[in-house]
C-alpha cells in the first residue's frame, strides 16, 4: 500500500484525539523535568502516584536536595530503577544549582548536560513547555512512524530528522504527541488494536501486524 503523507496522518490523528495531553502531571519546568526523567520504562500512572507526594513538599531543586536520601527513595521505590533515578534526580538538582540558578534551560544543548537526561527528555521538556517544535522519539513514535512507512530508520536521531523535515506547521506542537498516543492506546507492539485504527485500510505494514 501506498505510505501517505505525514501531514494527512496527523490529521487523521488530530481527528481521533483533539487534544493531545501529556498524562504526566505537573505544574512548572521543573516538575515536568523530574516527571519525564522518572518516567523512563514506567508507565505515567506510577509516576504521577509518586510525583504527587513528593511534589507537595518538594517542588524545587533545593526542596529536593533537603529531603533526606533515604526517605527520597523510600518515595520513589514504586518507580522503575527507582536507585538509579533517584541519583540521577539529587545530581541534577545539584547541576540546576549550580549551572542554571536553579532554572530548567531552555536549550537542547542545556539540558542534555544534566544528569539523568538525555535528548528523547531534553526534547519532551523544550516541546511542551517551551513551545519548541520538537519530536521526542519513544518506542510508540518509533513504532508507529516505522508502520506507517513515515520513516525510512530505526535510529531514533533519523526518526526525529526525518519526521522534522516533513512536519506541518499546524501540527509543529502536537506531532510528538499524537503520535505516542496513537502507539500507546491503538497502534500497540503486541495485540495492535488495527479495528480502532484510522488507518486500518491504508496502512503498508497490515499484513506484518496481522502475523504478531
Amino acid at each position: 500500500m501506498k505510505t501517505r503523507p505525514l501531514h494527512e496522518i496527523l490529521s487523521a490523528l488530530a481527528a481521533e484525539i483533539p487534544n493531545p495531553q501529556c498524562r504526566l502531571i505537573y505544574h512548572s519546568a521543573f516538575e515536568l523535568l523530574v516527571a519525564v526523567m522518572l518516567s523512563a520504562r514506567t508507565t505515567d500512572e506510577i509516576v504521577n502516584r509518586a510525583t504527587a507526594p513528593l511534589f507537595k513538599i518538594a517542588s524545587t531543586p533545593a526542596a529536593i536536595l533537603a529531603i533526606n536520601k533515604d526517605k527520597l527513595l523510600q518515595m520513589l521505590k514504586s518507580v522503575g530503577f527507582y536507585h538509579t533515578k533517584t541519583a540521577h534526580l539529587r545530581e541534577m538538582c545539584q547541576q540546576l544549582i549550580a549551572n542554571f540558578k536553579g532554572e530548567v534551560p531552555s536549550t537542547r544543548t542545556e539540558l542534555m548536560t544534566l544528569s539523568g537526561v538525555g535528548r528523547k527528555t531534553a526534547n519532551v521538556v523544550l516541546n511542551i513547555w517551551f513551545k519548541q517544535p520538537t519530536i521526542a522519539v519513544d518506542t510508540h513514535v518509533a513504532r508507529v512512524t516505522q508502520r506507517l512507512g513515515l520513516v525510512t530508520t530505526a535510529d531514533p536521531l533519523e526518526i526525529e530528522l526525518q519526521l522534522l523535515k516533513q512536519l506541518p506547521e499546524q501540527f509543529a506542537l502536537t506531532a510528538g504527541m499524537l503520535l505516542l498516543l496513537h502507539g500507546r492506546y491503538v497502534c500497540t507492539a503486541k495485540k495492535p488494536q488495527c479495528s480502532k485504527c484510522p488507518f486500518k485500510l491504508s496502512c503498508p505494514s497490515v499484513q506484518q501486524i496481522k502475523s504478531l
